[in-house]
């Protein structure tokens, strides 16, 4: 007997795109490029810098011939900064840290600006707008002074894969992995809360806001807000069905006076 399929995107298929974010490496060796369906991979000359796909630095990692530099988002300092702003910022009392904005995107501070888009074009000329995992959100660069901390989309997955396979690359690891814990343990609270409000999104009346949620949460908590929701419905259609029913029944007995507007008015979900 086959099992149904999970619906939606499961964890390991999010962790394996999350495997596409291009990162910073030190290679120890030379090593020749390579042609993959991305796109290709330039020869890896040390000691110069070169971004390549992360699966293919956790790879290089393993087998002892490069070193991967941490993203900036990656250090005690900056995660320190986005745990203060979830948890004692006012304005993200029950929201979430600003994401990292996409091209063509204003910033925290320049928000009176308008979006435009930045389009890129194939080889062949076709027109595309990039998203994680194909934009440059994990590689190491330097830390713009006007820039607000934010986590990257898939920062879950990629913090994860680096501690577990390139701990030694990172500054203080041991403190960095208490934060992301942390960080994961305060940010699924806030999901789980949004609960109190899923009553209203699941009469079509309001919507929980997932502005800043990255890749694996939503994988991760997909599951409970789609139970929690059908749960609601499910109650709200009992409920109108029992409050048709005693006014049937009151109709039927003759009891029954009211209009149809009346009606109307006294239905509630």
């Amino acid at each position: 007997m086959a099992f149904p399929l999970q619906r939606g995107i499961t964890p390991p298929e999010i962790s394996f795109l999350a495997e596409m974010e291009m990162v910073s490496i030190v290679p120890r060796q030379r090593l020749e490029g390579l042609e993959l369906l991305g796109g290709p991979v330039e020869p890896l000359i040390p000691p110069r810098r070169a971004n390549i796909p992360l699966w293919l630095a956790l790879l290089l990692k393993r087998q002892r011939r490069a070193n991967i530099l941490p993203p900036p988002w990656l250090h005690p300092e900056y995660l320190t900064m986005i745990l203060d702003i979830e948890t004692q910022h006012h304005d993200y009392k029950d929201a979430f840290s600003p994401p990292m904005t996409l091209p063509g995107q204003p910033g925290l501070y320049d928000r009176d600006q308008r979006p435009v888009a930045r389009p890129r074009y194939t080889p062949e000329g076709q027109r595309y707008y990039p998203t994680p995992p194909f934009l440059p959100q994990n590689v190491a660069k330097e830390q713009e002074s006007d820039q607000a901390p934010a986590l990257p989309f898939h920062w879950l997955e990629v913090g994860t894969m680096l501690l577990d396979v390139a701990s030694d690359d990172l500054v203080e690891p041991d403190q960095t992995r208490r934060l992301l814990k942390e960080l994961r343990e305060v940010r699924t609270a806030k999901i789980r809360s949004g609960v109190e409000v899923l009553d209203s999104a699941a009469t079509a009346g309001g919507g929980v806001a997932l502005t800043g949620v990255g890749a694996m949460e939503i994988g991760e908590g997909r599951g409970f807000i789609v139970g929690v929701v059908d749960g609601l419905r499910r109650i709200g259609a009992s409920k109108e069905q029992a409050h048709r029913e005693h006014m049937a029944e009151e109709m039927a007995n003759g009891e029954y006076g009211a209009t149809q507007d009346d009606e109307d008015d006294d239905m509630e979900f």
